[in-house]
């Protein structure tokens, strides 16, 4: 999906919903588990649910990791779901995959050509060759920047001799590997103000924006500080939509949460479309 279909569809919904598909088995409802893949099964009933207010959805593997094949075969059979029903969305791995150069190269083969998503999210500690496998192939990299957990203070906001954060070195460096035509950023909604520091080197970028729901981002923040003229995020919620209910009607529950983002949204986007 190219940068300019992505903003279609967000023109057409009203809508730069990212969904967090963080299935944990012991979380779901539990009517669910008499199933043959009840993780399947609940992302089978969320998707259906909340599919008309979204745009993307976001799978974390570690959700399905952690179950082994069973939980690899779920989130294949996911991915597989949504190309088949809603070839519309915006599917990426959350996987935070990011390591030398030929072992990058397989996470990247395993991702782009085997379970066919359209993003991955790669962690940037190790440079440019460990990233550049990503792009050779015709998806997308979202690469962590600021992201919203407490630990990001440790590194991503030391500064060197010239006052430069670490982050900041992150957003202008990684702009000579790949254009704002490939590669987004990740950057916490928690995060406030400092989207304008974000925006002041990768203006024109799509931000991954996790953090917004349980988590305590501010939409409106986000958009205030984040928003440029082709919307330029995609606000992930997980656990707001997902665990909004754990009972038989959770799908339905999910669908009113996910609508009502998808109206706050709808404002926000009136000042640009």
């Amino acid at each position: 999906m190219t940068k300019q279909e992505l903003f279609e569809n967000i023109k057409r919904k009203r809508s730069f919903l990212c969904v967090g598909l963080d299935t944990d088995i012991k979380r779901i409802p539990e009517h669910l588990l008499q199933e043959d893949d009840p993780v399947f099964s609940f992302n089978k009933q969320i998707i259906d649910a909340t599919a008309e207010f979204s745009v993307a959805y976001k799978p974390n593997l570690a959700f399905y990791e952690s179950l082994g094949v069973k939980g690899i075969m779920a989130f294949e059979k996911t991915v597989a779901y949504l190309h088949e029903h809603y070839p519309d969305q915006f599917i990426i791995a959350d996987a935070k995959r990011g390591d030398i150069g030929n072992t990058s190269e397989l996470y990247a083969r395993s991702f782009f050509e085997h379970t066919k998503v359209d993003a991955v999210t790669v962690a940037p500690y190790m440079g440019e060759d460990s990233v550049k496998p990503f792009l050779n192939y015709n998806g997308w990299v979202i690469l962590l920047a600021l992201t919203s957990n407490k630990g990001s203070q440790d590194f991503q906001m030391i500064e060197d001799a010239k006052g430069e954060r670490l982050f900041e070195k992150v957003l202008i460096q990684s702009q000579t590997w790949a254009s704002d035509e490939q590669m987004m950023y990740v950057v916490g909604a928690t995060q406030g103000k400092m989207f304008q520091d974000v925006r002041k080197y990768a203006p024109n970028h799509f931000l991954l924006v996790p953090g917004v729901g349980a988590q305590g981002g501010s939409l409106e923040e986000v958009c205030k500080y984040g928003m440029n003229a082709q919307c330029g995020l995609l606000v992930n919620s997980s656990r707001a939509i997902i665990y909004a209910d754990k009972t038989e009607a959770f799908a339905a529950v999910a669908h009113d949460e996910a609508e009502t983002i998808q109206k706050e949204m709808a404002k926000y986007l009136e000042r640009i479309c």
